[in-house]
C-alpha cells in the first residue's frame, strides 16, 4: 500500500474542508447539534453512528460552522472522507498520519486542530491511532461509523472511558416538518395546519426519513434514492466489511425481514424458508443490524434466559427504504406505523421490549427503566372498530395486572384518532394522536 505525496493528499483534503470556500447551506438538525457541543465540552474522542444517509456528515459540517462562529481558526480545522475514492487504495494507519502531518505543513495551525474523521471504519485499527491523539493530547477528535458493533468492539476495547457517542436516525417527524418548513410548536399549530400535517404523514410514512429523500420532489427520484441505498448498504457497509462470497442470498433475506417489518419472525422459520443455514441466517441478520438497516425487539420477560428463547419482532431502520424493496403488497398502516412508534422510542433511548400475556394478549411496546416498567403502549392505526379497540385496551390492562413493578405504568393506545382520557377496571387508559405524541405535543 504506497503512501500518497503530500502535494495530492493535500489536494484532496482542500476538496473537503472549507479553508478557502464558503460553507455550504444545510438544513440543522437542533437536538443533535445540541446533544454534539454538550458532549464535546468533555474533551473526550466523540463518535457520531448512524445509518449511511442519515445526515451524520452533514453534523460534522454543522459542528465546524459552530466552532468557527466561536472564533475558532478554520485552519486549525481538519476534515476527512474516508471514503473519497483517491484516498481508497491508502487507507490505514499510516494514511491518517500523513494526514495529520500534512494538514500541519501547509494550514500551520495555530491552536490545537479538531480533527473531523468521515467514515472512520474504513481504516483498520483506528482506534490505535485515536487513542495515541487523545493520550498525547494533540487533537481534538470526531468520528462518524455506519456499523455499530464494528464501532462497539473496537472503541470499547482501546478507547473504553475515553469517548462519547451519538446515536443518529433519520428524520423523526418533527424534523421532517421541519424539512418542510413546517414549524409546530403546540397543539393549535397542529389544529390549524391539521390537513397538510396530515398529508405530510401519509409522504413520511411512505418515503421515510433520510433527508436527501425529504428534500426531493420528484416521486421516481425518492424511490432511486431508496434503491440506491439499499444496495449501498448491503454492498459497502456487509458485503465487503464481511467479505461476503453470496450478494444474492444476503439481499433475499434483508427484502425478507424488511417486508416482515413490526412482526415476529424467528431464525428457525427464516432457516426453512430461505434455504439457508442456521448460522447464516444468524450472521446475516447480525451483519444487518450492526448495519442499522433493521432492529430486534425481544419478548420481555423477568427471565434472560426465557427472552432469548423466544423469537423477536423486527423493525426497519426506515418505512421507505422497506416501500421500495417490500415484496408485500397493498397499504400496510397499522406496521408503518407501529414501525415509526418504535424509531420514536428508540431515538428517546428507551429500553424497548414485547409482551405477550399467557391469554395471549400482545403489547406491542413495554417501555423499562431499570427494573421498573414505564410504558406498555399499544399501536392500531384505528380505534372506530368496537371489537379492535376492546382488543387493544384489554391487553393492556392484563398486561399491568400480570406484571410486576407496574404501578405507576402508564398505558397509551398511539392511534390516528382523536385523543381522549377512559377508564377501565380502574386503569386510567390514555389514548394518544399520534401526531401530537410524535410532536411531544
Amino acid at each position: 500500500m504506497s503512501n500518497m505525496d503530500q502535494e495530492n493528499l493535500l489536494a484532496v483534503l482542500n476538496d473537503w474542508n472549507y479553508w478557502k470556500k464558503d460553507f455550504p447551506d444545510i438544513y440543522k438538525r437542533p437536538l443533535y447539534g445540541q446533544e454534539i457541543e454538550k458532549k464535546s465540552y468533555a474533551n473526550e474522542v466523540l463518535f457520531i453512528k448512524g445509518v449511511r444517509r442519515s445526515g451524520k456528515s452533514t453534523m460534522l459540517v454543522d459542528r465546524i460552522k459552530n466552532l468557527v462562529s466561536q472564533g475558532v481558526p478554520i485552519e486549525s480545522i481538519l476534515f476527512v472522507n474516508l471514503e473519497d475514492p483517491r484516498l481508497l487504495p491508502h487507507l490505514s494507519l499510516d494514511l491518517l498520519e500523513n494526514i495529520k502531518h500534512c494538514h500541519s505543513r501547509y494550514l500551520n495551525p495555530r491552536q490545537k486542530p479538531h480533527i473531523f474523521l468521515d467514515e472512520v471504519q474504513n481504516i483498520d485499527q483506528f482506534e490505535k491511532w485515536l487513542l495515541k491523539e487523545y493520550e498525547l493530547s494533540s487533537s481534538h477528535l470526531y468520528a462518524t461509523g455506519s456499523n455499530s458493533k464494528l464501532l462497539s468492539k473496537e472503541i470499547g476495547t482501546a478507547l473504553s472511558g475515553r469517548y462519547l457517542d451519538v446515536e443518529v436516525y433519520p428524520l423523526s417527524f418533527r424534523e421532517f416538518l421541519a424539512f418542510k418548513n413546517l414549524d409546530i410548536s403546540n397543539k393549535l399549530d397542529l389544529l390549524q395546519n391539521k390537513i397538510e400535517i396530515e398529508r405530510y404523514f401519509e409522504e413520511y410514512m411512505d418515503y421515510g426519513g433520510f433527508p436527501k429523500v425529504v428534500l426531493l420532489e420528484d416521486q421516481d427520484l425518492k424511490k432511486y434514492e431508496l434503491k440506491n441505498y439499499f444496495d449501498s448498504i448491503l454492498l459497502r457497509d456487509i458485503v465487503v466489511r464481511y467479505r461476503l462470497g453470496s450478494f444474492n442470498a444476503l439481499e433475499r433475506l434483508a427484502i425478507r425481514l424488511l417486508s416482515s417489518m413490526s412482526n415476529i419472525v424467528s431464525i428457525s422459520s427464516l432457516k426453512k424458508s430461505m434455504g439457508l443455514s442456521y448460522d447464516a441466517v444468524s450472521s446475516y441478520i447480525e451483519y444487518l443490524e450492526n448495519a442499522y438497516m433493521l432492529f430486534r425487539v425481544p419478548l420481555f420477560d423477568w427471565s434472560l434466559k426465557k427472552q432469548q428463547a423466544n423469537p423477536c419482532k423486527v423493525y426497519a431502520i426506515d418505512t421507505g427504504l422497506v416501500n421500495r424493496v417490500s415484496f408485500k403488497v397493498g397499504k400496510r398502516t397499522g406496521d408503518q406505523l407501529e414501525n415509526i412508534v418504535f424509531l420514536e422510542l428508540k431515538r428517546h433511548n428507551e429500553e424497548i421490549y414485547y409482551y405477550k400475556t399467557p391469554a395471549g394478549y400482545e403489547v406491542d411496546f413495554l417501555c423499562k427503566a431499570g427494573e421498573r416498567i414505564t410504558q406498555l403502549i399499544q399501536v392500531s392505526a384505528r380505534l372506530d372498530d368496537a371489537k379492535t379497540r376492546a382488543r387493544e385496551i384489554r391487553a393492556l390492562i392484563k398486561a399491568k395486572q400480570e406484571l410486576k413493578y407496574c404501578d405507576n405504568t402508564r398505558l397509551i393506545v398511539l392511534t390516528l384518532d382523536p385523543g381522549e382520557m377512559l377508564s377501565q377496571d380502574n386503569h386510567a387508559i390514555e389514548i394518544v394522536n399520534v401526531l401530537e405524541w410524535l410532536g411531544d405535543l
